[in-house]
């Protein structure tokens, strides 16, 4: 196992630190959205490593996904969190998985029916809107995608609109800083920094910051009943 795959281990940074190191940092460049990853490349987000490098068990475990929760995938390409998480929200909970590109959505219904998975409820939506039901769903699950968005705060206001009151979302990003994510082009990383902008300014606030992953940063937003959207 590579190095860089053993030295991150389960803590949570106290977000009194990460709001006091934020402080002082510049204010970033506004970002140019990466470009979107096409269907073409179904065999990266399959890949046989991707358990070890991302994850997928711990993550769940950290949303504390239980039967009876209904969880979307926003950009959740062939379904591979999207199966995982079905199985933890099963019997009576539900899965929202959320694409853009059709030939996703029937790769992932495809790979649902192998595995006889029933509770998952395909959706195509577009680049400013989920087409989520309103105030409908306990958590949110973003990986690997929310820097492709070709227009975030649109969308951000949208799924803000379909979190229960007390919903959460989960955002999972390579990390800019740091060596860690070098193996993949920047303009598919983002910081920290870069992330609490955007997701403030759209009126989400953030609840943790969990850095087990080997490469990735792990973000928990909230509704912020107290910021006002633009």
């Amino acid at each position: 196992m590579p190095d860089k795959f053993r030295s991150y281990h389960w803590r949570i940074v106290p977000l009194a630190a990460v709001l006091a190191m934020l402080a002082y940092a510049d204010e970033p460049a506004p970002r140019v959205p990466a470009p979107v990853m096409s269907y073409h490349g179904a065999d990266w987000l399959e890949r046989p490593e991707r358990d070890q490098e991302e994850r997928p068990a711990e993550v769940i475990k950290a949303m504390g996904l239980k039967p009876g929760d209904v969880v979307a995938d926003i950009g959740c390409g062939t379904g591979y969190f999207v199966r995982r998480m079905a199985k933890a929200v099963a019997p009576e909970g539900k899965v929202y998985g959320v694409e853009i590109q059709p030939e996703f959505i029937e790769m992932m219904k495809e790979k649902c029916a192998a595995e006889k998975i029933t509770n998952v409820v395909p959706i195509l939506g577009d680049e400013v809107d989920p087409k989520l039901p309103k105030a409908s769903v306990d958590w949110m699950l973003l990986v690997d995608v929310y820097h492709e968005f070709q227009q975030p705060q649109p969308m951000l206001a949208r799924m803000r609109e379909a979190l229960k009151p007390d919903g959460k979302i989960a955002l999972i990003e390579y990390r800019l800083d740091g060596d860690t994510a070098l193996h993949i082009k920047e303009e598919h990383r983002m910081s920290v920094k870069q992330v609490l902008v955007e997701w403030n300014k759209a009126g989400f606030e953030l609840v943790d910051l969990l850095e087990f992953l080997p490469s990735q940063h792990f973000f928990v937003f909230q509704r912020d009943p107290d910021r006002a959207t633009d």
